[in-house]
């Protein structure tokens, strides 16, 4: 995976966290056409930059913390 891909990659995840709909990480994963692990990479990486993400066990899906209640 290139850096393009990389970012467009990240930027379909907070969109879909924002909306509340990624889906478990295995569903991201499929829609994605990566692996469950790339996900969760993902996820640390937008993490360690600053982006407030998290997983919602409760609704099984992605979500930014300002939205987490």
């Amino acid at each position: 995976m290139n850096k393009f891909q990389r970012q467009t990659l990240k930027s379909r995840f907070i969109k879909l966290a924002k909306l509340k709909c990624t889906g478990p990480p295995a569903v991201l994963a499929y829609r994605f056409e990566t692996s469950e692990r790339s996900i969760k990479r993902l996820a640390k990486e937008m993490r360690d930059e600053g982006v407030d993400i998290k997983y919602c066990v409760s609704i099984r899906s992605y979500i930014t913390t300002e939205d987490y209640v």
